[in-house]
């Protein structure tokens, strides 16, 4: 009697997830020509860093290298559920793609494996409902072609009956049929097409499992070379004197240089030569009926970038490229934005990507604010980002228009300086627009756009504005009419000058003007007999005609003229009006304005992971007009695009730079501002790098305490950066006391150290710091003090088991007896042999910490004997003995 007891029993394809897997990929049965995905979650909550992901195919077939049309390998991250999810799709599967596959997951000291495999069948003809239209001739038409069975249709010619439908059960009775009676089965069922049958019949057969007895060794399921490199694929054979056809794709190969077939004994080998990535295909050995399949891939060499990507700064609406260099040709690259990979395959995709030779690109035709983040971009052997701020577009003012002052009959212009080129604007004067005469120019070149107003009139005089078109914004200045009258009284009084002047930037007699701008200020003369004039700049007379300072005489009026003002022209000017009757003087206080000179030494005082603090000085001439502030930009080394790190004035001169990337090399610019405008850019600062201190190093233990020493053990920490790691520095200080103090004037390397010199009985604190070219790392610190004293341990002597009982050894053989032993402090060793002193000219004796090694190199006789080992601690002891006896060597008759 038997009984049967259930078990449960998993449904097919469930695995247990374990690990950090949350869903695994599961095997499949995939059809020539068709699409296969495989999917893996992974459950980031518990994990420091980003898992890094594989797909190996075999034992160590890494198909990361391979991706591409065939092999498409996808990554996604949900920050909601902190899963990561990555995809593996194998497009239009070939026979090749057969075989085990293995997926791989790590992050740090936690990783996950699992296995899957892919079953690969030829795609099945749809069967016809129709039996008999089935298995017709396909060059047969609609009343021919039907095979003549004469011998078994001679009593069915008279009655023709209607072919019955053929059941499933018809190919079961075929297949387990003898060749023999497929006709009388034929006829049976009605099948008429013998041909077709047997086609059909064959390939049923062929799907199921066949053991063949072709190959003792057949291919592996996937190979590896190096690009240029040869390859070379081997089969065993059972008969040694079998043919063996090598396809490649379905495509038999010919030999030539490339392609090298042999044959020795049972080996058959196809050796393919200087492998390029047109080699990277599905092979098959055919031998007689029975094939084996491969698939080859060619490994190209790691593509590294040689030109990184640029950090950009735009507004929105302009255009953006991020580029790099590559060290291949045809290299693959993947562009990312943030955690999201860019695809070339939407069309409706705003990114658009050029590749020309070693040079890649990833274009932004109009930039949006939603655009702004960090962008990656990776090879197989290296990777870059770049940051995109895009900021909403603002107009910004290069220089201002500025106040005038000028006399009759002269000329006046405004000029301003904004940031876009392409901005158009408007010019009013009194709150009415001022149209273009021939008295009046508007003039727009690039960022500049100029009002001229030719022979100045007093009516010209009033408040002009220029307003931008498309921004809430505008510039306005005054221009003030100068004129400067001298009444000559012909009764012999003496002349008087007359200053009319108007406008807030005259006042007190002082004329401010704007460095580059003209100046032009006419003084009429009348009277009898007419007056002269002199102009004097401090002591010194003015009197040439020509030049850009000069005086211009004309009849009835004298003009002074400086034409682009510069800052040597400022000062005090006398103007002194004489005749018979008397003279008359006036003082004017010219002043030149200007923009600030560039701020000075600029330099990094310090950094972080991802920030710098920089420091300068103000510029030594603030242009005449209080500054209000600076203006940073900074950029990478080697690249000549710079990022501005602030759009408002800044006041200090030490700022905190942020989202920086760590090791990469910056450099820091400033520019001063004052109501004039900005200046020029201060020189570069040296090169400096975001680098962070390593985090605190990690268990940290005491592996051993003597009366003086502390000998302690740790681990590298976990966060390293780009800083690196130059080694640690050990400190210890008394337990209630605050002062550490370095057990070690140089760093350590290795991640051990024996602090010495402790004084004995106290108790001590330690720590170790990490250091790298940031400084010290936060420190690794025990948790309880340690008392400084020596750790007793009773001497005792671990006895081998071969050597409890008689050792015995021929004359002429070599004795090495090795003898452990324990004990602290370290036990004195002593051997004796028959009680007294082991003479050393005759038996050599080693000790160390931890052994005690006695070794003859030739037994003799005189070396038998009742050998003891004494170990001795202060008045602790412990001993062994070893009997050891010589015997002859043996003698044959």
């Amino acid at each position: 009697f038997v009984s049967f007891h259930p078990t449960e029993v998993k449904p097919e394809g469930r695995t247990e997830l374990t690990g950090l897997f949350v869903e695994k990929p599961k095997s499949v049965v995939a059809i020539t020509g068709k699409d296969v995905t495989f999917v893996v979650k992974v459950d980031s909550t518990n994990l420091t860093r980003k898992p890094t992901m594989k797909w190996l195919k075999g034992k160590w077939m890494d198909l990361g290298s391979k991706a591409g049309k065939h092999i498409q390998l996808k990554e996604s991250y949900d920050r909601n559920t902190k899963i990561y999810t990555y995809e593996m799709k194998i497009v239009k599967v070939v026979q090749g793609d057969a075989g085990g596959y293995r997926c791989e997951v790590s992050a740090k000291d936690k990783c996950d494996s699992c296995t899957f495999e892919i079953t690969v069948e030829a795609a099945e003809q749809e069967e016809q409902a129709d039996i008999l239209s089935a298995f017709k001739r396909a060059d047969a038409g609609e009343d021919e072609g039907e095979l003549d069975f004469s011998a078994l249709l001679k009593a069915a010619k008279k009655k023709k009956k209607p072919e019955p439908e053929l059941e499933i059960d018809v190919w079961e009775l075929l297949k387990s049929a003898h060749p023999s009676e497929y006709e009388k089965i034929a006829f049976q069922y009605g099948i008429t097409d013998l041909r077709g049958m047997l086609k059909r019949l064959k390939k049923m057969k062929v799907v199921e499992p066949k053991v063949s007895e072709a190959f003792l060794r057949r291919l592996e399921s996937a190979y590896s070379v190096n690009k240029g490199k040869k390859i070379v694929l081997s089969v065993e054979v059972t008969d040694p004197n079998a043919e063996a056809k090598w396809l490649k794709n379905g495509q038999e190969i010919k030999p030539s240089a490339k392609y090298i077939m042999e044959s020795n004994g049972n080996i058959r080998t196809l050796t393919i030569n200087k492998c390029s990535l047109a080699d990277d295909a599905a092979y098959e050995c055919v031998v007689g009926t029975d094939k084996c399949f491969t698939e080859v891939f060619v490994k190209e060499p790691p593509v590294t970038i040689t030109k990184l990507l640029d950090d950009y700064q735009v507004v929105v609406g302009e255009r953006v490229e991020f580029e790099i260099e590559v060290s291949e040709e045809g290299a693959h690259v993947i562009w990312m934005f943030e955690d999201q990979e860019l695809s070339r395959d939407d069309k409706n995709s705003k990114y658009r990507f050029k590749k020309d030779g070693k040079r890649h690109c990833l274009i932004i035709q109009e930039a949006t604010i939603e655009d702004s983040g960090m962008y990656f971009v990776y090879t197989n052997g290296g990777q870059s980002k770049g940051e995109l701020i895009v900021e909403e577009k603002e107009l910004e003012v290069l220089q201002s228009i500025a106040d005038l002052t000028v006399k009759s009959a002269e000329q006046a212009m405004f000029k301003c300086e904004v940031s876009d080129e392409k901005v158009t604007g408007k010019w009013f004067k009194d709150g009415v627009e001022v149209k273009a005469s021939d008295r009046i120019k508007i003039s727009h070149v690039g960022r500049i756009h100029r009002l001229t107003i030719d022979d100045v009139k007093p009516g010209d005089a009033g408040d002009y504005t220029f307003v931008p078109d498309g921004y809430a914004l505008s510039l306005s200045a005054k221009l003030n009419f100068l004129e400067i009258k001298i009444d000559y009284v012909p009764r012999q009084d003496p002349p008087k000058i007359h200053l009319d002047v108007a406008g807030n930037m005259v006042s007190q007699n002082t004329i401010i003007v704007v460095a580059g701008n003209k100046l032009r200020l006419d003084v009429e003369i009348t009277g009898e007999p007419a007056p002269t004039v002199c102009w004097m700049k401090g002591d010194k007379q003015v009197t040439d005609a020509e030049g850009r300072v000069r005086v211009e005489n004309r009849k009835d009026l004298s003009c002074f003229v400086i034409e682009g003002a510069e800052r040597e022209d400022e000062g005090n000017y006398t103007i002194t009006v004489t005749n018979p009757a008397g003279e008359d003087k006036a003082n004017l206080f010219i002043k030149i304005v200007d923009v600030p000179d560039p701020p000075e030494n600029v330099k990094c005082t310090g950094v972080g992971e991802d920030c710098a603090t920089i420091i300068w000085e103000p510029p030594k001439f603030d242009g005449g007009a209080p500054l209000k502030g600076y203006l940073m930009e900074r950029k990478k080394k080697g690249s000549s695009r710079w990022t501005k790190l602030n759009f408002d004035v800044y006041e200090n001169t030490t700022y905190e730079a942020k989202r920086m990337i760590e090791g990469i090399l910056y450099e820091m610019r400033v520019f001063a501002v004052n109501g004039i405008g900005i200046s020029a850019p201060s020189l570069n600062s040296k090169p400096f790098m975001p680098i962070a201190p390593t985090s605190e190093p990690t268990k940290l233990i005491v592996d051993d305490v003597t009366d003086t020493t502390c000998s302690l053990k740790w681990l590298a920490p976990e966060k390293i950066g780009a800083g690196g790691l130059d080694g640690y520095i050990i400190e210890f200080c008394k337990e209630g006391e605050t002062e550490w103090h370095p057990a070690n004037t140089d760093l350590v390397d290795r991640q051990s150290y024996t602090v010495r010199n402790l004084p004995t009985g106290e108790k001590m604190n330690f720590r170790v710091v990490a250091v790298n070219v940031a400084g010290r790392s936060p420190p690794a610190l025990l948790e309880q003090p340690v008392t400084v004293r020596e750790i007793m341990e009773h001497p005792k002597i671990r006895l081998p088991r071969e050597l409890r009982t008689k050792y015995i050894k021929r004359v002429g053989e070599k004795i090495n007896l090795v003898i452990p032993f324990q004990g602290k402090p370290r036990p004195v060793a002593t051997w004796l042999k028959d009680g007294q002193p082991v003479d050393e000219k005759k038996v050599g004796i080693r000790n160390s910490n931890v052994d005690s090694i006695l070794f003859i190199r030739s037994a003799e006789r005189e070396h038998s004997g009742k050998y003891t080992l004494i170990l001795k601690i202060e008045n602790m002891e412990d001993s062994a003995n070893i009997d050891i006896r010589i015997v002859g060597k043996i003698k044959w008759f």
